[in-house]
């Protein structure tokens, strides 16, 4: 993140046939356009990107300075960036299917996750939306496409690494604070199963495996924070009542 979201659309690019007639500069343009372009659709959050360096040759490529904004009630402006992705191609896969990623690391990645009081967050937004938006599975279309000329390939990704995420949570709803982690890396293996998935809906599947398991984090902070405050109140209370009773 995937944006991570953005991750969709690199994913589309790269098994998408007509790709491998674009050439140089054009590619990486092109590619830095339809992150932003789709990537804002499917999250329904500006998403913007840096630069674009993908190296068809050598099966690898680089995507620098991916940021997702926040959904606009939430006070930090962005949701979810990122310094720079990486990914890994198996060329000997390109002719095959399916197409084999062995790899997507997501360096200097940083979440930000604001609770509201109800138990709601910006990162349960923004997966609600990726639900509404991302291409559903749906069987008929998937037998036409595959035998048809126009179809669409089938990726799999051998590993997908988030590398140490910088993690903010924002507990202020609560009466608390913002508090900051840096995770544990997420790796995310065999996205796709063995047979692969089409490249949008792969793509769909990696942002919410991603997301989820930040999100999945965040409520653990959210949890042992709000509890350690809770014990901390009490046993200033207790303090208070003792030096009430005994001076």
């Amino acid at each position: 993140m995937k944006i991570i979201a953005s991750i969709i659309v690199v994913l589309l690019l790269l098994s998408g046939g007509a790709l491998w007639f674009l050439a140089g500069g054009s590619l990486n343009d092109y590619i830095k356009n339809q992150i932003e372009t789709i990537g804002t659709q499917v999250t329904e959050q500006p998403v913007t990107v840096k630069a674009v360096d993908i190296k068809l040759t050598s099966g690898s490529g680089s995507i620098l300075g991916i940021n997702l904004a926040n959904p606009k009630t939430y006070s930090q402006p962005s949701a979810f960036s990122l310094g720079e992705m990486t990914l890994d191609i198996n060329l000997e896969s390109l002719t095959s299917s399916p197409i084999i990623i062995d790899a997507i690391v997501i360096k200097s990645p940083e979440a930000f996750v604001q609770f509201t009081q109800t138990g709601g967050s910006n990162i349960q937004d923004i997966l609600d939306a990726i639900e509404r938006n991302a291409p559903k599975s749906d069987a008929s279309t998937t037998e036409k496409e595959s035998t048809s000329d126009g179809k669409e390939p089938k990726v799999k990704v051998s590993k997908i690494i988030l590398a140490g995420t910088a993690l903010t949570v924002d507990l202020s709803a609560f009466g608390n604070k913002e508090h900051s982690a840096t995770l544990p890396d997420i790796t995310l293996n065999n996205v796709g199963g063995d047979a692969g998935l089409p490249a949008s809906q792969l793509g769909a599947e990696i942002v919410k495996q991603a997301l989820s398991n930040i999100w999945k984090q965040a409520k653990a902070t959210q949890k042992k924070k709000l509890t350690d405050d809770v014990k901390e109140k009490l046993k200033d209370k207790a303090k208070k009542k003792l030096t009430d009773l005994f001076g």
